[in-house]
């Protein structure tokens, strides 16, 4: 902000008034060291304010008036010979100490008026700014998932991914799930959707078997179940799977899968 939008925003009025905080007179004040401009115009103003608070002064004269009376010798109690009536003066009621009261009224008005105006344009700023951050933290949560979705198609339309559907097990028999594997980059994509919520203090597992014998390896824990909207996630896979499960296990995991709480089940197909 320049010295001339800074004279313009009122604050100097509120910086005489003495309403601002400690923090915005030091701020008013490195401006005035800054802009011979800004400190001429607080002057300006100091300047309006005293001349506004002598013109309400009491300008009553009657006491100097006796004291002109008493050095001419003249006095309301002389003899009855001499005796001349002396007609009290009576101080006159001066239009100016109404207007200049009014006028200071006036002006005291409009600093608390731009006072508030002051405040009420700080906190739209602060509203705005919070909204600002809100829409670009929207922006960067959007173009990371379109980056996101990106990756994941691309590596879904690769030639030589392998499917393996996931069957509902008797614990969840309505549960499924979809197993997409990369050979090459010995990595796996796992659609979720068909999981219902695991309860607090459970995770579900996946785990990569080989069938005879049966012989189970965790391929990892599926952490953030919930906090996913998507349901995706990929894990890394260096073994010669022939079947893919997902069971559900306590917090951290399980070394050997539990049985009784698998979920989805699925083979993959041998080459033709």
């Amino acid at each position: 902000m320049d010295s001339k939008e800074y004279i313009a925003s009122g604050i100097l009025e509120l910086y005489v008034a003495g309403a601002l905080s400690e923090k915005e007179n030091e701020e008013v004040y490195a401006m005035m060291q800054q802009y011979p401009e800004v400190k001429q115009e607080v002057l300006s103003i100091e300047a309006a304010v005293v001349n506004l608070t002598a013109a309400t002064a009491n300008k009553d004269t009657s006491s100097k008036f006796d004291t002109i009376k008493q050095r001419l010798g003249l006095s309301n109690t002389a003899s009855d010979a001499d005796e001349t009536p002396v007609i009290p003066l009576q101080p006159k009621k001066s239009i100016f100490r109404y207007a200049g009261w009014a006028a200071a009224i006036v002006f005291a008005t409009g600093l608390l008026y731009t006072a508030v105006l002051y405040n009420d344009l700080e906190s739209e700023i602060e509203v705005v700014r919070a909204e600002r951050e809100d829409l670009k933290k929207q922006i960067y949560e959007a173009n990371s998932d379109l980056t996101a979705a990106n990756d994941l198609l691309d590596a879904l339309r690769i030639k030589d991914i392998i499917t393996v559907p996931l069957g509902g097990q008797q614990v969840s028999p309505e549960s499924y799930a979809k197993v997409y594997w990369d050979k090459k980059s010995n990595s796996i994509y796992l659609d979720l959707q068909g999981l219902p919520e695991p309860p607090p203090g459970k995770v579900y597992q996946v785990w990569s078997l080989k069938l005879n014998p049966l012989t189970p390896t965790s391929l990892g824990v599926i952490e953030d179940f919930a906090g996913d909207k998507d349901k995706v996630f990929d894990l890394q896979n260096a073994n010669e799977s022939e079947a893919f499960g997902i069971t559900l296990e306590p917090a951290g995991g399980s070394e050997s899968p539990t049985l009784e709480q698998l979920y989805t089940l699925g083979v993959v197909a041998s080459n033709p």
